[in-house]
């Protein structure tokens, strides 16, 4: 028998089984068509095949770092949660996830990572915390600057700035795209019918976050939970397939069991874990070091020795004394 798949994915926390869109977009997905992946949790991306999160490394060695690929990797493999769908449902299920990438996503990345406050007491805070040093110094910066791009490219506009109209311009047309969701929702569990499929998965994993997550910016989380049907509909995808991650949670990573830890995550290596933090003080104090001897905070004086005379040529000297 073939060993499964393995999904690389960004730890949990809120509440939510992943803080990261996209991994919990995969991971719906793979809960509804009941894929049998190796899930490894983590909060460094650098310990994953592609160095990004998700990636899903199949049993052929192929990484799949998108959603859109890792999907259809999956139903390839007969794992389909679409296939109840008539073709007017599957080309509405395309229309409403081509709106969220278009109307929804642009916002999302702007509240999370780009509208200042947000971005400094949530998300870099969450990511500063929980990545590893010394990535936690550098890397939430670099995603960062990935978004705002990703940003651009989903507007069109490389001259793209962050401002107030832009943020305007983003909450109008996400509002108008949970407003269209939330029609097409109305009473029913799943978007079409009793069985979720793969727009259920994109929707979740977009709304999820904005309405478990704690902003002190909030206007875009305010409008979402003045729409109850989408609320519950995430609040149910969590306690149908996510009742492990229902515990609401904030900050910094706690100590636990490596039997309480998922499979794979970042509690493969608790016996190094000692050497790991020494070696990182070390590598700590070296940096602080070199730091300040190249600012000159710190200098070394040489003192040049002079050679003294041989012992046994000041008792020649001295003999030669005596006998004159």
């Amino acid at each position: 028998m073939a060993a499964p798949d393995e999904l690389f994915c960004w730890e949990g926390d809120w509440g939510l089984p992943s803080v990261s869109t996209d991994c919990l977009v995969v991971l719906a997905y793979a809960q509804f068509a009941g894929a049998p992946l190796k899930l490894r949790k983590m909060s460094n991306p650098w310990r994953s095949p592609s160095g990004l999160l998700p990636t899903l490394r199949t049993n052929q060695k192929e990484s799949l770092t998108r959603p859109s690929d890792i999907i259809i990797h999956l139903r390839k493999q007969k794992y389909n949660a679409d296939y109840d769908l008539s073709a007017k449902e599957g080309a509405d299920s395309l229309a409403f996830t081509s709106l969220l990438e278009e109307k929804l996503k642009p916002a999302l990345i702007y509240t999370f990572w780009v509208e200042p406050k947000n971005y400094v007491d949530v998300t870099r805070r969450w990511y500063a915390d929980h990545m590893p040093f010394p990535l936690n110094f550098f890397l939430p910066g670099r995603m960062q600057r990935g978004q705002l791009e990703k940003l651009r490219l989903l507007r069109g506009d490389e001259g793209l700035e962050a401002g107030e109209e832009l943020e305007k311009e983003l909450y109008r047309d996400a509002v108008e795209c949970l407003n269209l969701l939330s029609q097409r929702l109305g009473s029913q569990k799943f978007f079409f019918g009793d069985s979720p499929c793969s727009l259920d998965a994109y929707v979740f994993g977009h709304l999820a976050p904005v309405l478990k997550s704690k902003l002190p910016n909030s206007k875009l989380q305010q409008h979402l939970k003045s729409l109850e049907n989408l609320t519950s509909f995430c609040s149910n995808i969590l306690l149908l397939y996510f009742p492990q991650d229902g515990r609401e949670t904030f900050g910094p990573k706690t100590s636990c069991s490596p039997a309480a830890a998922p499979e794979g995550g970042d509690f493969d290596h608790v016996p190094n874990k000692r050497r790991k933090q020494v070696l990182s003080a070390l590598v700590a104090l070296g940096a602080m070091l070199s730091y300040a001897l190249l600012t000159g905070m710190v200098s070394i004086q040489q003192e040049v020795l002079q050679p003294q005379p041989h012992p046994m040529t000041i008792g020649s000297h001295g003999d030669e004394d005596e006998d004159n």
